[in-house]
C-alpha cells in the first residue's frame, strides 16, 4: 500500500472549506497509514492540526490558483506539505497557529513550489 496521498482543493473554496476538506481526507486515509503506529490516534490528531492550520494559511495567502498537498508517512515520520503559498511562512506572532505546528511538528521548513509561491512541509512525528 502506498503511504502517501496528494490532495488539490480548487479556487472556489473558503479556506474554511479548504480546511474541512483536508482534514476530511486525512482522516479517511491516515489511520491505514499509522496501522501500525501504537499512538496511532495521538499521531492522526497531531497531524490533523498542522494539516489544519497549514491549509488555513495557505488558503488565505496562496500564490497560485489551487492549493495542493500531500501527506506521507516514512515509517517515523508523518509529513504534511501544503502549498503554494506566496512568499516566506508568516512568523507565529502573525500567524498564531503557527506555533501549535512548529510545537507538534519536529521540523518545519520551505521550499520552491511548482506555481510561483512556496510549499511549506512539517515533519510530525509518528512515535509520540
Amino acid at each position: 500500500m502506498d503511504s502517501a496521498i496528494d490532495f488539490t482543493i480548487g479556487p472556489e473554496v473558503t479556506s474554511v472549506q479548504a480546511m474541512a476538506q483536508a482534514t476530511a481526507m486525512i482522516r479517511m486515509t491516515l489511520p491505514m497509514f499509522l496501522s501500525d503506529v501504537p499512538e496511532q490516534a495521538e499521531v492522526c490528531r497531531a497531524v490533523e492540526s498542522v494539516v489544519t492550520e497549514l491549509v488555513d494559511v495557505t488558503a488565505r495567502h496562496k500564490a497560485g490558483v489551487d492549493l495542493v498537498g500531500r501527506v506521507a508517512f516514512d515509517g517515523t515520520h508523518v509529513t504534511v506539505s501544503v502549498g503554494d503559498i506566496k512568499g516566506a511562512l508568516p512568523a507565529p506572532e502573525q500567524e498564531p497557529g503557527l506555533y501549535l505546528v512548529h510545537r507538534l511538528a519536529d521540523e518545519v521548513g520551505q521550499y520552491a513550489g511548482d506555481f510561483g509561491g512556496r510549499v511549506t512541509w512539517a515533519a510530525v512525528p509518528a512515535r509520540r
